[in-house]
């Protein structure tokens, strides 16, 4: 089945959610922006889990996803990603952004999460176009089906990604 779309302006960490994706670096350590956010939030034990998981496979690569619980956060789960960094190398980094929506849905899903937010991965300090990002983000949603999945929320931090989601999804 496909999952309801919803695009939302706001807080991450205050949106219902089983899972929040965690727009986070590769270090996992936290951050700035969302990842900051989330890890503020949450508590230490996010970082707590992080820090374990480091421990036991070194960082986490582009593209890719690792999961711990919500700590303080009403979420069940946080799914780390890391978005690429604009470089003017369209195809390479947009694959590397399609990847983090792909591998965070499939964990998602192995996950049993129902409803899950996502945040505008890689279009603040890492620089991302805001409408290709956007562009990317609404293609990997919409290819993805799931028997658990049942919604996906679009958590957008600014007005103009907001307006660019709401724009491409015509709501």
């Amino acid at each position: 089945m496909k999952p309801l779309l919803e695009v939302v302006k706001g807080d991450i960490t205050k949106i219902k959610a089983d899972a929040i994706v965690n727009a986070a670096n590769s270090s996992l350590l936290g951050g700035g922006g969302v990842d900051g956010a989330i890890h503020r939030a949450g508590g230490p034990r996010i970082l707590e889990e992080c820090m374990e998981i480091r421990n036991r496979q070194g960082k986490c690569k582009t593209g890719e996803t690792v999961v711990t619980t919500g700590g303080n956060l009403s979420a069940k789960y946080v799914i780390h990603t890391v978005g690429p960094i604009w470089n003017n190398d369209e195809e390479k980094r947009s694959q590397l952004l399609a990847n983090c929506y792909k591998n965070s849905l499939k964990l998602a899903e192995s996950l049993h999460v129902k409803t899950i937010t996502f945040p505008n991965i890689s279009t603040g300090v890492y620089r991302f176009p805001k409408e290709l990002a956007a562009k990317i983000a609404i293609q990997e949603i919409k290819n993805f089906e799931s028997e658990t999945v049942e919604k996906i929320i679009f958590v957008c931090f600014d007005d103009e990604n907001e307006k660019l989601y709401k724009q491409l999804l015509k709501i």
